[in-house]
């Protein structure tokens, strides 16, 4: 993307903004195991209560993000995420005053779902894909964007841990809240509307978003990447939630727990990079499948030798170097086969799959353990659906599809 002379153009305060919101975005999901214990410990619930909200999260951010991406896809994206961030904010501060599993569903569960929905991935990367017109500009935008947003969930595990120990859980939740609102004004800069009249001119008036999701919901490629995802969700949702907890069954200390998520962060800065970078080199569906097969080969070894603070920390590396690097793979072939003038929109479908994998793996991780008082099920079904995952990507058909069959059927 050729530079302007407008400071807000800049191509590199552009990705940096993108990275800042979007790891705040997914930083402050990314720590809610950390909250796990102490709302338990105070609040008198359930795990399956905490897991059940947490559940909700993921189902509703899943639910609102295809309608997230229609408003943003038609009135540009940096709307949806100054709303998103200030939503989020409003979550946080409903969280911390939440009495009953009820109001902290609605809060943590159902605002901060939404407000996802419209602060990270689909929106950050819509706006980014439409930005950048060149494809290896666009390549490098996802894949720097994709490392600062993983940078910015890594600084924000001793952030929280250092809140949480310094402050009772609902001041930390607040403090969280004050930060979401300091960010939201950066949102301005990934204004994409003038990129996104360029991408209509393009490709003409007469395609349009109907005619564009039914080709999607026909064509196979698009529910491939939906089951793949699927599995994904479930992964990360169950680890990022559940892990902390484990390891402290397992009879690691409550600061090594929290390590591990620092560890994955880390690594997700690394591993977010250089799979967006991979999809550039080599066909990203073929990328996402060998992805996936590591992943379960990382399960299987964890769960096979003793869980130890090294074991800990070296399954939190692999697994955080391939955490998110899904996503802008998964965003690639999205826009690779159906373009970019309703990327946020489609690339919201498609997330659909992951975040319901992600209420599974969230609430039947506190119900199995309730039910169980283990977590050896959800681990099995981890593996399982990682191996359906490497299986469905390798074959998908990423040819890009032509603009007069998007355009049949168009309104």
């Amino acid at each position: 993307m050729p530079v302007s002379g407008n400071f807000l153009r800049n191509r590199w305060l552009i990705v940096i903004v993108a990275g800042v919101i979007m790891g705040a975005a997914l930083g402050v999901r990314h720590v809610q195991g950390l909250f796990l214990q102490p709302v338990v410990a105070t609040q008198g619930w359930s795990r399956e209560s905490f897991g059940i909200a947490l559940a909700i999260q993921n189902l509703v951010w899943g639910v609102a993000q295809p309608f997230t991406g229609m408003v943003a896809d038609r009135f540009g994206s940096a709307k949806v995420l100054f709303a998103g961030m200030l939503m989020y904010a409003l979550g946080l501060l409903l969280m911390s005053n939440s009495t009953t599993p009820v109001a902290f569903s609605l809060s943590n569960g159902v605002l901060i779902g939404i407000a996802l929905s419209g602060s990270a991935f689909s929106t950050v990367y819509g706006a980014l894909s439409r930005i950048f017109s060149d494809e290896q500009q666009r390549v490098w935008a996802l894949a720097v964007a994709g490392g600062l947003g993983g940078l910015g969930q890594f600084c924000m595990v001793p952030f929280a841990q250092q809140l949480i120990g310094s402050m009772t859980w609902q001041g930390s939740a607040i403090a969280l809240c004050v930060m979401m609102l300091a960010l939201a004004p950066l949102s301005v800069v990934l204004r994409d509307l003038h990129s996104r009249r360029e991408a209509r001119v393009l490709v003409g008036e007469q395609i349009s978003m109907v005619a564009a999701i039914r080709q999607a919901f026909h064509h196979r490629g698009f529910w491939q990447l939906n089951l793949g995802f699927t599995a994904c969700g479930f992964q990360l949702a169950f680890i990022a939630t559940h892990m902390p907890a484990y390891l402290i069954d397992k009879g690691l200390s409550i600061q090594q727990a929290g390590a591990t998520l620092a560890v994955i962060a880390l690594a997700n800065v690394f591993g977010t990079y250089a799979c967006a970078r991979l999809g550039g080199r080599w066909p990203a569906r073929r990328v996402l499948s060998a992805l996936y097969a590591i992943r379960v080969l990382a399960i299987v070894g964890f769960l096979l030798i003793p869980v130890t603070p090294a074991s800990a920390y070296l399954f939190s590396a692999i697994m955080g170097f391939l955490w998110l690097g899904t996503v802008p793979l998964t965003n690639r072939v999205v826009a690779q086969i159906f373009g970019v003038r309703y990327i946020a929109t489609l690339f919201g479908f498609v997330f659909l799959g992951h975040q319901l994998g992600g209420f599974v793996g969230v609430w039947m991780g506190g119900w199995v353990y309730d039910h169980y008082r283990s977590y050896d099920l959800l681990w099995m079904g981890a593996i399982a659906l990682g191996l359906v995952a490497a299986v469905v990507h390798w074959p998908i058909d990423d040819r890009p599809l032509a603009l007069p069959t998007l355009a049949k059927g168009g309104t």
